[in-house]
This record gives structure tokens, C-alpha cells and sequence, in this order.
């Protein structure tokens, strides 16, 4: 009586674990509450749909405090880090990122239009030295009815008039049209300021703000800041 072998099962191919996925870029960032610079950056970032890991600073770094006390001579945070180079103060940020990503928006298409989003947005990055010192950007706070420093108000009216004057020409709801903008993500924690001292402002104004707010961006970033445990004293003033 003849037997047949039983046949071993064939052997499975071996298979591959997937290797994680790692971001192409790194954001340095320090406080979501105060930092306004940081808000900017990562912003910036996210408009231009970069795939970045955040890597925050301690509001107990020295150099940090510094740079939220306004006591430092230049601003280095945010800073990014992507494929060799490395990239800070926001308006810099904003250009490396339209270089690399040209069909994010982050600039205007039209020529004139263009020019004038790089104009208003180095104004926010190089002025209003007054606002951001009477007027400190702080998500957790709420000061309605503040009383404005007189340094403080010729530089909201300039931008109230930057906002208004970009709202009329281009149609809103962002200040170059439909698209955002680098000049929306400057702006952005000035709509914060504006709210969080309950600045009177005109209608337009004030539907740019609430437009800025409505982005789930900012959403997701407020959110993050509120659950921050860490607070810096100097910056919450009583009022």
C-alpha cells in the first residue's frame, strides 16, 4: 500500500513593516499663549501645507523670555529647519516657504498685488513696536474695555487702514481675496490683540477678525494655548 507525503504548507513571503512616515521639515516654536511670532510661523507652515514636527522652546529658556519680553535685539523663534536649510523671523520664513511651495498662495498671483502683500506684511514685521508692547498677545486673557496707551493708537489706526483699504480692493473675506495669504498669518495675532482688549473697530475690521478666528487653524492653535500650564508673570498684567 503505497502513502503519499502530506505537503507542507508553502512558506509565507516575509513581510515588510512599514517604515513611519518622518516630516520633511522642523518648526521651533515657544509659547502658544504669548508668542505671536511663533503663531505667525506656524501659520505660515501650515498655509503652505509643509509637513513639519514642532519642537517647542521652554518659556524657561532664557533666550526665549527674552525674545516675549521684547528685550531681545532680533527674534529667532520660530525657526525652520527644512531639507539643509535653516530659516527664521517670519517674513523670511514666508518667502522660503513661497519659493518652495509656489502653488500654496501664499503671495498673490497678479504682479501689483504681490508687491503690495510684501509691503503691508514687512510693515508687521518690522513696526508697531507701540501695539506690541501695550497690547501683549495672551489667548488666555480677557480685558474688555482697555484703556489704549496714546503710543499705542496711531499704529491701530495704520492697521485698521491696511485692513480696510486691502478688504475694499480685493473683496475680503481674507485681506488679498478668497486666498490666504503670508499677510493673513502676519496679521492673525493682531486680530488676537484686538480682541483680547476689546479694540473698538469698524465693521470690516471686525469681520476680519472673526474671519481670521473661524480658521480651524486658529481653532486648533487657541485650543493648544489655553491648555499650556506654564505662565510668564511679566506678561500677565493686571489691567
Amino acid at each position: 500500500m503505497s502513502t503519499v507525503a502530506a505537503k507542507k504548507p508553502a512558506a509565507r513571503p516575509a513581510t515588510k513593516k512599514a517604515e513611519p512616515a518622518t516630516a520633511k521639515a522642523t518648526l521651533t516654536l515657544s509659547s502658544r499663549n504669548y508668542s505671536s511670532w511663533s503663531l505667525r510661523g506656524w501659520l505660515l507652515a501650515r498655509f503652505a501645507g509643509l509637513d513639519f514636527d514642532e519642537v517647542m522652546v521652554s518659556p524657561d529658556d532664557a533666550d526665549a523670555r527674552k525674545e516675549l519680553l521684547l528685550l531681545a535685539p532680533s527674534i529667532r523663534v520660530p525657526c525652520l529647519t527644512h531639507e539643509g536649510a535653516k530659516v527664521w523671523n517670519t517674513l523670511a520664513i514666508a518667502q522660503y516657504l513661497d519659493e518652495i511651495k509656489p502653488g500654496a498662495g501664499l503671495m498673490p498671483k497678479d504682479r501689483i498685488a504681490r508687491a503690495h502683500c510684501r509691503s503691508v506684511s514687512g510693515e508687521m514685521n518690522s513696526g508697531f513696536a507701540n501695539l506690541r508692547s501695550s497690547l501683549p498677545m495672551n489667548l488666555k486673557a480677557h480685558h474688555p474695555g482697555h484703556k489704549i496707551w496714546a503710543g499705542a493708537q496711531p499704529d491701530i489706526d495704520r492697521i485698521t487702514e491696511i485692513w480696510t483699504e486691502c478688504l475694499e480692493l480685493y473683496g475680503g473675506p481674507y485681506l488679498f481675496g478668497a486666498q490666504r495669504t503670508m499677510a493673513d498669518a502676519m496679521y492673525a495675532p493682531v486680530a488676537t490683540r484686538f480682541v483680547t482688549y476689546g479694540v473698538k473697530l469698524n465693521k470690516p475690521c471686525i469681520l476680519y477678525c472673526q474671519t481670521i478666528l473661524a480658521m480651524p487653524e486658529m481653532k486648533e492653535w487657541i485650543a493648544a494655548a489655553k491648555a499650556e500650564p506654564d505662565d510668564i508673570e511679566e506678561l500677565d498684567m493686571e489691567f
